[in-house]
């Protein structure tokens, strides 16, 4: 159902990266580098209630709820990039979410939030436009818009600076964290150190690049090129003579889409490639989307590990499809293309991956390609690759490498994450270290997906402050995802209880 590039926002690298950072020192004040301390923005060193790091749509969603929280919640944000950017390489124009725009930072969470989206048309004023419209899924471009506009109001967010390192001080039983603020061109300015009761990692994931095109994209030459920097690169594609896209996912149909609509009729030279059996619609019925509840994100973390990993690759179409919507506009445009007669110069091959690839002479690519089903091998070549391969979770390991020896791995050294989306420390760490947009392994394909935002969030303040700012929904889908334990009934005339009913039978 997300369908949208991954969310969130990375924690560290250089200042090109998407990243977050923390800031008041490690003394009463921030210290600049080179420099006498200097009175911070919060102008004490108190340890905060909570300290995110990246200020990704989840992160933001979590300070926008944190922002309602009667009583006071002492909560401060951070990211390394100079302000809130979502995706800007794919925003393409007309492209939606694949959410309801229900599913903003707040709204499944607290409808009466001034964060919402509403919120935010009514400041626009164009809650009647919208009205009339009557759209219930919004364009990406407006959400990334309304996502600018919470980002530019809450007081709690700190961009301009870069997370260097997170480690438990246990003399003080507080997160640790060290930091290096940047200015407007991503230069050093300072260095400081914060501490935290509770620390929520935001950092979202990475583009994929496979192994075998990872040399290409270094080649200034010829264009390879990842989809979430596409538009960057818009204008190269369009004067290419031939384009390949690989990857069948979303991001793939779109852009093969847009580049098709730009492309002269019968000169479109464009070839699709997938790796999947078809170039399949994204599982969007009703009951289906229940794989996108509360209800489903418990059932399926309470399941052995080996049965969460067994499950989740065949669960693909529910997250990793197209939307029908965009399946129909391809279709249309190449039947729209084909009524004069003759067929458009566009190739659309599922069931084939990639192998190797080279370069022929400096201008152009070859790619050897390889049809699983058929077993058969073939060569193309084309003048530029636009790669819809997807987004990795982000390595954590760099940042949190001091906090490496209280963390726990499962079976597959992945970090063990509990129901609360807390990772699980050794229990001589008193605080929490929680987690946005890393946890697919333990609470299935709903992990990164905005219509969830809200709802963990809620759950996240709720176990931070110890009370229920939030009510947590009791049931959130009519699926039943599992059998309850329970003693079976007496059977009258048997005199004796059945064997309870076991937990997957």
């Amino acid at each position: 159902m997300t369908g949208t590039p991954a969310t969130g926002s990375p924690a560290t690298g250089s200042p090109a990266t998407e990243s977050s950072a923390t800031e008041s020192s490690a003394t009463t004040q921030e210290t600049s580098a080179g420099s006498a301390p200097a009175p911070g923005p919060w102008g004490d060193s108190r340890p905060r209630d909570l300290v995110g790091i990246g200020i990704g749509p989840f992160n933001l969603s979590l300070a926008a709820l944190a922002d309602g929280v009667h009583g006071g919640l002492d909560a401060a944000f951070y990211d390394q990039r100079p302000h809130f950017s979502w995706h800007s390489g794919i925003l393409i124009e007309g492209t939606t979410l694949q959410v309801p725009f229900l599913a903003d930072l707040v709204t499944l969470a607290d409808p009466s939030s001034p964060w919402s989206f509403l919120s935010y048309l009514r400041s626009r004023e164009r809650l009647f436009p919208f009205y009339f419209a009557e759209k219930f899924h919004i364009h990406r471009a407006e959400y990334d818009a309304y996502c600018r506009w919470v980002s530019g109001n809450l007081p709690s967010l700190r961009f301009g600076h870069q997370i260097d390192a997170v480690r438990w001080n246990p003399e003080r039983d507080l997160f640790e964290i060290d930091f290096t603020q940047l200015d407007a061109e991503g230069e050093v300015e300072a260095l400081g150190r914060t501490h935290a009761r509770n620390v929520v990692l935001g950092v979202g994931s990475e583009p994929y690049v496979p192994d075998p095109l990872r040399p290409l994209t270094d080649a200034p030459a010829v264009p390879v090129i990842h989809s979430a920097d596409y538009l960057a690169h818009r204008d190269r594609l369009l004067a290419a003579g031939h384009v390949t896209v690989v990857g069948s996912g979303q991001s793939g149909a779109e852009v093969f889409l847009d580049l098709l609509k730009a492309r002269p009729a019968g000169a479109e030279g464009l070839h699709w490639l997938a790796r999947t059996e078809a170039f399949t619609p994204m599982e969007y019925s009703k009951l289906g989307l229940e794989h996108f509840t509360p209800d489903y994100s418990r059932y399926f973390h309470a399941l052995p590990q080996q049965t969460r990993d067994q499950l989740l690759p065949g669960q693909w179409q529910l997250h990793k499809g197209i939307d029908a919507g965009t399946v129909s506009a391809i279709h249309e445009e190449l039947y729209r293309r084909s009524l004069h007669g003759g067929w458009p110069d566009a190739v659309l091959t599922p069931g084939v991956l990639v192998r190797t690839a080279g370069r022929v002479a400096t201008t152009k690519v070859e790619l050897h390609l390889e049809h699983v089903r058929q077993g058969t091998r073939s060569r193309l070549t084309t003048d530029a690759v636009v790669l819809a391969t997807g987004y990795r979770e982000r390595p954590l390991g760099p940042m949190l490498a001091g906090l490496d020896p209280y963390m726990r791995y499962d079976s597959a050294g992945r970090p063990r994450i509990d129901e609360e989306s807390r990772m699980v420390l050794d229990s001589s760490v008193t605080g929490s270290l929680y987690v946005q947009n890393a946890g697919t392994h333990s609470h299935g394909v709903g992990a990164p997906d905005l219509g969830l935002v809200a709802w963990r969030n809620a759950g996240i303040l709720n176990s931070v402050t110890g009370r229920e700012p939030y009510p947590m929904p009791r049931r959130t889908a009519f699926t039943s995802f599992g059998l309850e334990r329970h003693q079976e009934p007496v059977i009258p005339g048997q005199g004796r209880e059945l064997t309870p009913l076991a937990h997957g039978a």
